[in-house]
């Protein structure tokens, strides 16, 4: 993301976002407790908070957080945001929905075409003005942003044609080693394609909706793009050095001249 773009390509202003939340952090409780991974402790700060201001940065105006496992103490949070600037919604799940379920739950709080849709536990250093560009180009149901991993197995891969679209997903797979087109949790998805979801049985976004599309339905875009899941312990030691620039002086200077 260039200061450029950051300033002057203001695109997620018309588009609602739904943060996906509602997991229950089985693998970092270790480090966590029954502390949320929105709230998990970064450099002093929860990651809610990286989170939001990485949004705002490309002009986001709204953003609606689907949570489950420790919704209470991200409300209280909330209650002491302020930023005039972003309007930040809650909805609760009654029980643990899945990424599927939890856009269906979520479905009449949005009200954008399209929506970008977002695990709530990853960060790409992705331009996500030109993701949006790309996927109005594309003309697909929805986009999924993609990145390339030197080791994948940690996350669900993907194979892409010749015309940027999405023609097959491999399930995530500890044991495989190099480098592959990963799924980074992050898509756009067309006001149709998200009542399409409604319509669907099943939990999960990849498996029971975006594996059943017909072939074509989703898009490409991807990068070399540095990638956080902070569902680890591990992976979530690693997280300051790629969210503090985001509270830099640097980075002020840079929102308070868009």
């Amino acid at each position: 993301m260039s200061p450029t773009s950051s300033r002057l390509d203001r695109d997620l202003g018309p588009v609602d976002v739904l943060v996906l939340a509602g997991g229950l952090g089985t693998r970092i409780r270790p480090v966590l407790g029954d502390t949320p991974k929105l709230l998990a402790p970064i450099g002093g700060r929860p990651f809610l908070s990286y989170l939001l201001r990485w949004l705002t940065k490309f002009g986001a105006r709204r953003v609606v957080l689907a949570l489950g496992h420790g919704a209470a103490a991200v409300q209280e949070y909330l209650l002491d945001f302020r930023d005039p600037a972003l309007a930040v919604a809650a909805v609760v799940e009654p029980r643990p929905l899945g990424t599927a379920g939890a856009v269906r739950f979520s479905r009449s709080r949005l009200h954008t075409d399209p929506v970008l849709v977002m695990n709530g536990d990853s960060f790409v250093t992705a331009d996500l003005c030109a993701f949006l560009a790309f996927h109005r180009a594309a003309g697909a149901s929805g986009t999924m942003l993609c990145a390339k991993a030197e080791q994948a197995g940690r996350y669900g891969r993907i194979t892409i044609d010749e015309n940027a679209h999405i023609r097959q997903f491999v399930e995530k797979d500890i044991a495989f080693q190099g480098r592959a087109i990963v799924n980074t949790g992050l898509y756009l998805l067309s006001s149709a394609l998200l009542d399409t979801i409604v319509a669907m049985p099943g939990p999960s976004l990849e498996r029971d909706v975006f594996e059943q599309l017909p072939a074509g339905s989703l898009a490409a875009f991807g990068g070399a793009f540095d990638l956080l899941d902070i569902g680890t312990p591990e992976t979530l030691a690693t997280a300051v050095p790629l969210l503090a620039p985001l509270f830099s002086p640097i980075a002020a200077e840079t929102e308070g001249a868009r």
